[in-house]
């Protein structure tokens, strides 16, 4: 088939790559503009525009979809069907229905539970059990189009929203053969979505404070949703004032109990509302990642200390 790719994070590298070990004609690639990254703020290709351009492929960084002339773009290529996985960008009518079979979107959770943005860290913040990867038919509403394919995965107790998301871009990768497939020769089912939607808003910078009064089962969901980006974070006392510290990977604990954001013995277990949590791996601020013994050796806090 004559296809276009849209795709911009790691995420939605393995379905590129799927597509291309399958045989498809890919006729060109979207992705977000190249963004300002690292110290230097040098202008760096997204995952997908890099893993694109090293395998010979066009690729088109419009800073906009709905500007007329991206859309003539796309119209003109004379698409058998358009293969989308997290593009970042609202595509248009015109858009949609350009290819001659359409477009075609992998989503990140079991609609319509968690449409949006940020289905993989919502769905393990809520505390879901198990999630999934979806190819639907796209259509003008958010994430509302017609079910094609489902694989269901398990939500592990240790899962981050990383470990989390790579296992869910490897196995909805293996999606795109079968579904490309049915579509082509018109005995694939398509399945409208059933029951009350739920939202996967993009996270704000002010949710990722930890409140060290809530359960510690939901500061456990909170850390590993947030975890790497943009990081579950609380304040601790250094020597020159307080310091932003990141809890990148934590765990339920048995031991001990104290006031919210108190610092228990065994490591870096803090006292939740109810319940305790131990961090596993956190990162102060403008330092790299550290283990517990390190971060209490190099920051010398004391049991009983109350982190903010």
């Amino acid at each position: 088939m004559r296809l276009a790719f849209m795709g911009t994070p790691d995420f939605a590298v393995p379905s590129l790559a799927e597509l291309i070990a399958s045989g498809h004609e890919i006729v060109a690639v979207f992705s977000q503009p190249p963004r300002p990254k690292g110290r230097g703020q040098k202008l760096t290709p997204s995952p997908v525009h890099a893993f694109a351009e090293a395998m010979g492929l066009p690729v088109f960084t419009p800073e906009s979809m709905k500007a007329p002339e991206a859309i003539e773009t796309f119209v003109s290529l004379d698409l058998d069907a358009a293969c989308v996985v997290a593009y970042g960008q609202i595509l248009k009518p015109a858009v949609l229905e350009a290819p001659r079979l359409g477009c075609f979107n992998l989503h990140g959770s079991l609609l319509p539970r968690w449409r949006g943005a940020a289905p993989i860290q919502r769905a393990i913040m809520a505390g879901d059990r198990e999630t999934g990867v979806q190819i639907m038919r796209m259509s003008e509403g958010l994430d509302e189009g017609a079910i094609l394919l489902s694989e269901i995965l398990p939500i592990q107790p240790d899962d981050t929203a990383a470990s989390l998301a790579e296992r869910m871009s490897m196995v909805g990768a293996t999606l795109w053969t079968r579904a490309l497939a049915a579509i082509e020769r018109g005995g694939v089912t398509e399945t409208p979505q059933t029951g009350e939607p739920t939202y996967a808003k993009k996270i704000t910078p002010a949710e990722a404070r930890i409140d060290w009064t809530r359960p510690a089962a939901e500061i456990d969901c909170h850390i590993r949703g947030l975890s790497p980006f943009p990081g579950a974070w609380f304040e601790a006392s250094g020597p020159d004032g307080p310091v932003r510290v990141k809890a990148l990977l934590s765990c339920l604990s048995s031991e001990g109990a104290g006031e919210p954001g108190e610092l228990l013995e065994g490591g870096l277990v803090i006292a939740c509302g109810d319940g305790a949590v131990r961090l596993l791996r956190v990162q102060r601020e403008g330092k790299a990642q550290s283990s517990p013994a390190d971060f209490l050796n190099g920051f010398a806090l004391p049991l009983g200390t109350i982190l903010g």
